[in-house]
């Protein structure tokens, strides 16, 4: 079993908690704030985690070793932290929108995640768009792609807001790398709509040659690949005229502690837990050879 700390107290870091404390590959054994007082480290002590304030400095005072530290911050603290732990032994798990480490989709490349230290998780919208404008890119090369996400005001927090920029760089660059687009546009809408409206992510694709039929067989595999990671996730539309399709999926939080509306959560922290466990199991074999 590997041992976590989890770098953020916010909705999304409480939700790791909860998957890492029922997980068999995992513990949780540190759960880290800025300060001693917030809501998310109280929620944490009552979720029966160790807890500590101060930052990622609180790894070093810990005592313990980590296998895996989930940062669950901001990009712009994200840097010092890989800077930290690259020579520590430890797995980073990204997940703030920066560009660092080796992008993982577990529904594209989840395999890889064993292989690598630093592990970038791009974005919500990355992680909801990707698979889909994958499957088709695999069969049609665009040569423009465009993904716009809107997400629920409530369900994006203060360090998604300092992020927003960065959210649109990374979730592009991503784009391009796994579609070998040529060119690839994104945005994110937060809607204020009360009631609180699901996840939802619109994707165009441009590649000549596009044939309907096939387009939706792509489509709508990967969408039933993706809800083996994430059960909210449902695909709303799939339509192609000439040579560009539009595709529309929504993902729906299922989880007991999670808002409906805060798929765009639940889809990113599905991705980290998936790496975590990756990494878990890929040592199995070496902790039983150990125990002979």
């Amino acid at each position: 079993m590997l041992n976590t700390a989890v770098l953020g107290t916010g909705l999304l870091a409480l939700d790791l908690v909860e998957r890492v404390q029922n997980s068999p590959h995992l513990r949780c054994g540190l759960v880290i704030g800025r300060t001693p007082q917030s809501n998310g480290i109280a929620q944490a002590t009552r979720m029966g985690c160790a807890t500590a304030a101060g930052g990622i400095a609180a790894l070093a005072d810990a005592g313990e070793a980590f296998d895996i530290v989930f940062d669950v911050t901001n990009a712009f603290a994200h840097p010092a932290h890989w800077a930290q732990l690259a020579n520590t032994g430890t797995t980073l798990i990204d997940l703030t929108p920066t560009s660092g480490g080796t992008l993982i989709v577990p529904a594209v490349n989840g395999a890889q995640a064993t292989a690598h230290r630093h592990i970038g998780l791009i974005t919500c919208g990355g992680q909801a768009s990707i698979p889909i404008l994958h499957a088709i890119a695999q069969h049609y090369q665009p040569h423009h792609v465009e993904m716009v996400a809107t997400a629920a005001s409530r369900s994006v927090g203060r360090a998604s807001r300092l992020n927003l920029d960065e959210y649109i760089e990374a979730t592009g660059s991503a784009i391009q790398q796994f579609t070998q687009a040529a060119t690839a546009k994104t945005m994110l809408n937060i809607s204020p709509a009360s009631p609180p409206p699901p996840f939802r992510v619109a994707m165009t694709i441009v590649a000549p040659g596009m044939d309907p039929g096939p387009v939706r067989e792509l489509v709508e595999s990967a969408a039933t690949t993706m809800r083996a990671f994430v059960p909210g996730y449902r695909l709303i539309s799939c339509a192609v005229t000439g040579d560009t399709a539009r595709v529309v999926v929504e993902v729906t939080a299922t989880r007991g502690g999670m808002p409906s509306h805060a798929g765009n959560l639940e889809v990113i922290s599905a991705a980290a837990i998936h790496a975590a466990e990756q990494h878990a199991l890929a040592r199995i074999p070496a902790l039983k050879e150990t125990a002979r």
